[in-house]
């Protein structure tokens, strides 16, 4: 649909822009199958505490170049479903698989009234890439008290083709990681500026260091750090990965393949056969990343 205006450039790209080229690393045939067995099981999980889960192994089975699986098993998911949360979520990684047209669905969701799915359209029309009219993300972005809704507004104006957009998105996230203090809020702008910030963003992200006695958030600033090129960040992801906190082993997978730390590749493998579903599918993502 020509109204939409999207620019949908290599998923890859889109998630790395400030990441360093990846160290050489080739993925042998046993593991990439392991990988796709891991992921085409996580996209059949059923029930509703695996849904983000399958989504994400939507993710990185279309990484994996199986684009078409991913829609011909997703599409009639999102027919039936009414979650607005959920259907944002199909939505983008169909998207993100090739079918464009299902940006509307995003698009709607944050046009509409309801607010529960403001936050995911907002930060899934960031992920995948949208460059069409501005108008709906800024709308919420001039208006919104809701501190995510604000930073993923952001994010989305930060990559769009407009400039002017994309200077009121950056000054945004980094005046919010600058002074808020809140560290579930500003590990968000932190994490955006690791994949599409700069080398200026290192100090900015480091300061905030000090601030958070949450491991969780110390490892998205350490991870965004590492995105960036910090080595002293992309060594503490190798610690991450062998952390006894699921959430931090599945965070540290996705940024050790878009780090492209192929020393990581021991622990991916091992993690392949991880207890949380989450962190297997992001080992395999991981894997399938630092091998393109």
């Amino acid at each position: 649909m020509k109204n939409l205006f999207l620019i949908f450039t290599s998923t890859l790209l889109l998630s790395s822009l400030s990441a360093p080229a990846a160290d050489a690393f080739e993925l042998d045939g046993e593991t990439r199958n392991q990988c796709l067995e891991v992921l085409r099981a996580g996209l059949r999980a059923e029930g509703d505490e695996d849904f983000w889960a399958a989504i994400h192994a939507a993710e990185a089975l279309t990484l994996a170049g199986k684009g078409d699986e991913v829609r011909a098993f997703l599409e009639p998911k999102l027919a039936t479903e009414t979650d607005d949360q959920k259907r944002v979520g199909l939505a983008r990684e169909l998207v993100r698989a090739g079918d464009r047209e299902k940006a509307t669905v995003m698009l709607d969701i944050l046009k509409g009234d309801d607010s529960h799915g403001h936050v995911h359209a907002a930060e899934s029309l960031y992920k995948v890439g949208f460059d069409g009219s501005p108008a709906p993300l800024v709308k919420h972005f001039q208006s919104t008290d809701d501190p995510r809704l604000l930073l993923m507004t952001a994010a989305a104006l930060a990559k769009h083709g407009n400039k002017d957009m994309q200077k009121e998105g950056f000054n945004t996230l980094r005046s919010v990681l600058k002074g808020e203090s809140d560290p579930a809020v500003y590990r968000l702008p932190a994490w955006v500026l690791g994949r599409i910030g700069d080398k200026s963003d290192i100090d900015r992200i480091k300061e905030k260091l000090p601030d958070s006695d949450d491991p969780v958030v110390t490892a998205f600033l350490q991870h965004s750090l590492a995105l960036l090129g910090d080595p002293d960040a992309k060594k503490q992801i190798l610690t991450n990965l062998q952390s006894d906190d699921p959430a931090i082993r599945t965070y540290a997978a996705v940024f050790a393949g878009e780090a492209g730390i192929s020393g990581a590749a021991p622990f991916l493998t091992k993690q392949l056969n991880d207890e949380n579903l989450d962190a297997r599918i992001r080992a395999a993502q991981g894997l399938i990343v630092l091998s393109q």
